[in-house]
């Protein structure tokens, strides 16, 4: 019993990081999605940002966008 009763401390260890890793991906997963949603909702506005700041402007066409619509 004294070598699983050392082991129960290890396993309960990997348990806590392995579930703390877990959620934190979950969460940098959901920000990058956020962030995406975003971009894509200001594109649509017409605005975007730079490094000098906000700038309003013609709508950026994404380049497989350019190419669907070459491509017709």
């Amino acid at each position: 019993m004294g070598a699983l009763g050392n082991l129960i401390p290890l396993v309960i260890l990997f348990a806590f990081v392995g579930g703390a890793a877990y959620i934190g991906y979950q969460m940098y997963l959901y920000a990058n999605e956020l962030a995406d949603r975003g971009v894509k909702k200001m594109e649509k506005k017409n605005v975007v940002f730079t490094k000098d700041g906000m700038k309003v402007g013609v709508k950026e066409v994404r380049s497989e966008e350019y190419a669907d619509k070459t491509q017709r």
